[in-house]
């Protein structure tokens, strides 16, 4: 994808070979800021502090913490405790689990002297591999639009998301917005309704931005304003990111989506989650058992933006000493998820649907 016309990632390898540079999310939309990774600490609070987030973003940075780690020490013990460190960062996105247990498995029985070209080699391939995931979930989510879009004979297709689950919560296309790109490049007449995402306004910041510079038109709304647009029939169609789906379908998202996905059954308005196969977690049956991260109050009580003069500046909202709760996800139940859109195609959200794309998980999910 593209900021001013120029494509971009959001991770990438620095000329030197070895350090990671990334795009830092905390300063869009206003500032594009581009940082430098350069120890497994950098990585590890990159992923604490947001910089990089989205589950599969998560994974792929995580996978290249390991190589700094491995570049810097490659013994038993260094390994172990890059692992056990980057895993503690978030709870709740399970690619990041997913990208730690592999690179675990493949540098252990090596060398110590191998294993940091072969981290390095192993993160490279994660993020090749996300980028072609999330171009085939568009592909397949476009047959999704293509029919949907038969019915509005011309006009604008209007299709709400919730969070950010574009390019910048993966390493190019996004899950959610990955449909929406491959229909606004194939001429489709799409408008996309942008929740802000209370409380850090991750649809205010990241996904609007995303849209504006790929030239897809859209709308940012309040996050509690989706309800109102569904009942009014300005909402053909909902697509939300994940985290975590368990093995059963059920959906852990950025708080709110919960909400959305009420909205859209109460309303017959068909609800989709996109996602890679490195988000189904086969060992976690229902959505009560996936870990729910409860971040900074801060979150709730501040909030950042840019004044008239231009400057950046964080403001507090509500009276001091006001106390707050901040969960970060919510999770939403399969039986409210009218399917699923993978790289390998459309499902429904179900131990059943997931199998019949998966059938090789059969003996993990029994």
């Amino acid at each position: 994808m593209k900021i001013d016309g120029v494509p971009s990632r959001t991770i990438w390898l620095q000329p030197d070979g070895w350090s990671v540079g990334i795009l830092d999310q905390t300063a869009l939309p206003h500032v594009v800021k581009r940082l430098t990774l350069k120890t497994v600490e950098d990585a590890a609070h990159a992923i604490k502090a947001m910089q990089v987030r989205g589950a599969p973003l998560i994974g792929v940075t995580a996978a290249y913490g390991v190589a700094l780690a491995m570049r810097a020490d490659p013994s038993d013990t260094a390994l172990d405790g890059a692992l056990v460190f980057l895993a503690e960062q978030r709870p709740t996105a399970v690619n990041l689990r997913w990208a730690l247990n592999d690179l675990r498995e493949r540098l252990a029985p090596l060398a110590s002297k191998e294993r940091a070209a072969a981290a390095y080699a192993r993160a490279a391939e994660i993020a090749e591999d996300d980028i072609e995931t999330c171009r085939r979930i568009g592909v397949n989510g476009l047959r999704l639009i293509e029919e949907i879009a038969k019915n509005k004979r011309g006009e604008p297709l209007n299709i709400l998301t919730h969070c950010n689950a574009g390019w910048l919560a993966c390493v190019d296309w996004g899950t959610a917005t990955s449909p929406i790109y491959h229909a606004h490049d194939a001429g489709i007449p799409v408008h996309v309704w942008v929740d802000e995402t209370r409380p850090r306004g991750q649809g205010a910041a990241l996904t609007a931005f995303e849209l504006l510079h790929h030239g897809v038109p859209h709308t940012l709304i309040a996050d509690n304003a989706g309800g109102h647009l569904m009942q009014k029939g300005d909402v053909d169609l909902v697509i939300v990111g994940t985290d975590r789906v368990t093995a059963c379908g059920d959906v852990a998202n950025k708080i709110g989506t919960y909400l959305k996905a009420l909205a859209a059954h109460d309303n017959r308005v068909p609800f989709y989650v996109a996602l890679p196969y490195s988000t189904i977690d086969w060992n976690v049956e229902q959505g009560a058992d996936i870990p729910i991260e409860e971040r900074s109050a801060d979150e709730v009580l501040r909030v950042a933006g840019r004044l008239s003069d231009g400057a950046i500046a964080t403001v507090a909202i509500s009276a001091e000493g006001t106390p707050a709760r901040n969960p970060a996800f919510d999770v939403t139940p399969a039986r409210l998820v009218t399917g699923l859109i993978t790289e390998r195609g459309l499902c429904t959200a179900s131990r059943e649907g997931l199998l019949s794309l998966y059938p090789e998980r059969k003996s993990v999910a029994a």
